[in-house]
């Protein structure tokens, strides 16, 4: 999966992703009131229309775009029905030939590991296997340690699919832990040591391996570092736009080749139409514009 990620973002000349991770707020006032009055001021309203505005961003982008992230707490926050349009989001953006980030952020040991990792892993029943949720690519929290990973690095490896590990978050509270210096090193730098370590388990064929890092682009200086702390870990880049990240600030997270890199932007694609009047209710167009804006700035 690290190979052809690779290869995607190469033939688009595009290291983007784009988040798809839909409010209530951020639904156009024509798409409420239709699917409020179809369904009800309800969840499954709510599902529909995450459904519908998501398969027009995707629509827009995905001749430019690689890769969409959709993040599973916008979904879950209504229930079934909301797990029902992430499904539907995946399975959609698959079927177009994107490549699929469930930002999940799991994390636990032992047998709860293991179950989590069929999002990656699929799941078995009387030796049928159901691939139920196909992410490519999930998110992990590295707090437990080496337990709380090898289920997925088990998972990545049979299946060709892939895990980026928390390392240096894009929130500004991510100093409280993540800075803390203990032996002359911060935790951040000890976790991205571990992630390098344990992604030598699972490399491709183009230089990185499936185990990958979360690196926020608000902070240059540490993603400097660490791209030459972990010269074979992939960085998914959360914190561009609205969070204040430029492609300016990100040059350095990238290899001499200009790659080793996938960066998120969520709100400044997926709500881009809200800034402009131009735009009305055109998600799709506004969305576009925005995702070509990006890739510009990125200048890959």
């Amino acid at each position: 999966m690290i190979d052809s990620l690779l290869k995607k973002i190469d033939v688009m000349k595009n290291p983007t992703v784009v988040g798809l991770d839909p409010t209530l707020e951020m639904m156009p006032a024509s798409m409420k009131a239709e699917m409020f009055e179809k369904y009800g001021k309800n969840p499954e309203a709510v599902g529909k229309m995450f459904i519908k505005f998501n398969k027009e961003i995707i629509d827009s982008v995905e001749d430019i775009v690689p890769a969409v992230k959709p993040q599973i707490a916008m979904y879950e926050k209504y229930g079934i029905e909301g797990i029902k349009a992430y499904l539907e989001t995946i399975e959609y953006a698959s079927k177009k030939g994107m490549a699929v980030i469930g930002d999940i952020k799991r994390g636990d040991i032992s047998s709860t590991a293991a179950a989590y990792a069929a999002h990656i892993g699929g799941t078995e029943i009387e030796g049928q296997a159901f691939d139920l949720w196909k992410e490519d690519w999930i998110t992990v929290n590295p707090y437990l340690g080496i337990d709380g990973i090898q289920p997925f690095i088990d998972e990545c490896n049979k299946k060709d699919r892939g895990v980026f590990i928390l390392v240096k978050t894009s929130n500004p509270s991510s100093s409280q832990l993540q800075d803390i210096l203990v032996n002359e090193k911060t935790i951040y730098e000890r976790v991205a040591e571990l992630v390098a370590e344990w992604g030598m388990q699972s490399m491709g064929t183009m230089g990185y391996s499936r185990i990958g890092a979360v690196v926020g682009a608000t902070h240059k200086e540490q993603g400097e570092k660490l791209r030459k702390m972990m010269p074979h870990t992939f960085f998914l880049v959360p914190g561009y736009g609205a969070q204040g990240g430029t492609g300016t600030d990100l040059e350095g997270f990238f290899d001499k080749d200009k790659r080793g890199c996938i960066v998120n932007s969520s709100r400044g694609i997926i709500a881009a139409y809200k800034k402009n009047d131009k735009y009305g209710e055109n998600v799709g167009e506004a969305a576009r514009d925005a995702a070509l804006a990006m890739k510009a700035d990125l200048q890959y």
